[in-house]
């Protein structure tokens, strides 16, 4: 039984629209029974990180949750809970007021030297009797060193256990007034609560929405790479209608590839335009933006795997090879699809760094691979042009191997770039410029397109990149394909006169006995 492409079509079209209904938290962190880990003499648990930047409105001391958002930046612990264990809880008496602290700390990241350690003792995180006896901390708590420029910060919002309840909770807002990376750590010092687990979710919020500080920089760049690529819709339209007469099949194709990037970055627009006005990411429109955007870069790598193999200029099909290609292709999109799901669809900060490299690896051998086979087919297909004398075709793919050359060298200083970037900046302390990195890639991707675009252009003429059967007269393809229409006439004519004086010279040649030669060769 074959398997039919509209089977396909249907199918995903079916899991997108039941997927629409499921929301996956971005923004929102959640935290589901999560542990604390031993850390000197503390435990503690990363609770995210995020760049934030201030508040466009002056704070106010009240932590009303009815106020409004608008133009308020905080971090805001919604129904975080601490549950220890029954033994820890057995060992308290049931008229204490406090029985265990829990101390949630939120730090920037130029700050984070303030957090544990003294001059004298950079061992400890937590104070023991001797450092509370110099006056520098309180006993079973977490060392802070406040700025002296921001007594406030880094910020300390304290949770005990009362008694014997095994549960304590935490719900309060912190209003961001700095620019900064922020960390949100709980820690406690107590080892009598080993063990303990946490529950809930903070929300991070911008003055202009829930979108994290590094992303927020992509909205804009989406609705302008839409914008653009719209222009070269129209503008590829427009010369599409004019000579709908002469298109070929490769026209299409490049069509395809403006209208997929075209709706990728439309749908990326209005995936961080929601997200950043809920915080929240539906999966639907996600999956969509992350679909649209794997099938783009496939389809995109097949357009100028297919072009170097010279299709429609020296073959006029793919034959046996169109399987090894689709087979490619079929896998690059499996990895991609793969990468940008994970990527988008977990938390902000949650991906781990030996994951992203188990599928960041296969997407990156796979480009490799078509990088050497654009290249190969590219040396080919120059060596059957210039053998066949075809100088038009010849020129114009000398102008899109250099176009490649140049994409290539500069996708090769990028990715050095970026692997600096990345070495330098562990702690996200760059993140302002962290926006640049994804959508250089963007940005290069269509440059490549409107350069096959102005090569390919439909035009009344498509002789110089169409398959001609070899018949003899691609002297007269080239003088047409290589002039403009008054020099075309001209081409034509000395053509013509110089086929007129052939058969003249050799007409007089046969009267002067210069033709008698091939008799000879005959009676030979």
């Amino acid at each position: 039984m074959r398997f039919r492409g509209w089977d396909l079509v249907w199918f995903l079209g079916f899991m997108l629209l039941w997927s629409s209904t499921i929301v996956v938290d971005a923004s929102i962190h959640d935290y589901r029974n999560e542990r604390f880990s031993r850390r000197l003499n503390s435990y503690f648990f990363h609770g995210g990180s995020e760049g934030l930047y201030a508040s466009k409105i002056h704070p106010s001391h009240s932590n009303s949750e009815d106020k409004p958002l608008n133009g308020k930046s905080f971090i805001r612990f919604e129904s975080i809970t601490f549950r220890r264990t029954k033994e820890a809880t057995e060992k308290q008496h049931e008229m204490q007021q406090k029985t265990g602290l829990i101390e949630a700390i939120i730090v920037e990241v130029k700050d984070r030297g303030r957090i544990g350690g003294t001059r004298e003792n950079s061992d400890v995180i937590c104070c023991n009797p001797k450092l509370a006896e110099q006056g520098s901390c309180k006993v079973g708590e977490v060392i802070i060193r406040q700025d002296p420029n921001n007594p406030d910060w880094p910020k300390r919002i304290q949770t005990s256990f009362e008694g014997q309840t095994q549960e304590a909770s935490l719900i309060h807002t912190v209003e961001v007034n700095s620019t900064g990376m922020y960390y949100l750590y709980f820690m406690f010092c107590d080892p009598e609560l080993k063990g303990t687990i946490i529950n809930g979710r903070t929300v991070w919020r911008n003055p202009d929405g829930y979108l994290p500080g590094k992303m927020a920089p992509l909205m804009t760049f989406s609705g302008f790479m839409s914008l653009a690529y719209l222009v070269l819709g129209l503008v590829w339209f427009l010369r599409f209608v004019q000579y709908w007469k002469d298109i070929i099949q490769l026209h299409y194709h490049i069509t395809a590839v403006i209208g997929l990037g075209m709706c990728e970055m439309a749908f990326w627009y209005f995936e961080y335009a929601n997200f950043n006005s809920t915080g929240n990411r539906p999966m639907g429109i996600t999956l969509w933006a992350v679909t649209f955007s794997a099938v783009k870069k496939t389809v995109s790598r097949l357009l100028l795997l297919v072009v170097s193999m010279g299709y429609g200029v020296v073959r006029p099909t793919l034959g046996g090879i169109a399987t090894k290609v689709l087979l490619l292709g079929f896998m690059y999109f499996v990895a991609t699809e793969a990468l940008e799901l994970v990527e988008h669809l977990g938390n902000i900060n949650d991906f781990s760094g030996k994951a992203k490299v188990f599928l960041v690896l296969p997407v990156a051998l796979l480009d490799a691979c078509f990088i050497l086979w654009i290249f190969s087919s590219l040396s080919k297909t120059l060596e059957k042009l210039q053998m066949r004398r075809s100088m038009a075709k010849l020129e114009l793919y000398r102008k899109f191997t250099n176009a490649l050359a140049v994409s290539v060298l500069l996708s090769v200083a990028w990715i050095g770039y970026e692997l600096y970037f990345n070495a330098n900046d562990p702690l996200s302390e760059l993140w302002r410029r962290a926006w640049i990195i994804p959508a250089f890639w963007s940005l290069l991707a269509y440059v490549v397109l409107v350069v096959i675009c102005i090569l390919w252009a439909p035009s009344h003429n498509p002789t110089r990149y169409t398959y001609l059967e070899e018949t003899g007269d691609d002297l007269e393809e080239e003088g047409v394909s290589l002039t403009t229409s008054g020099v075309k006439v001209a081409g034509d004519v000395a053509i013509k006169l110089e086929r007129k004086e052939r058969k003249v010279s050799s007409a007089a040649d046969h009267v002067y006995g210069l033709g008698e030669e091939p008799e000879e060769d005959k009676r030979e």
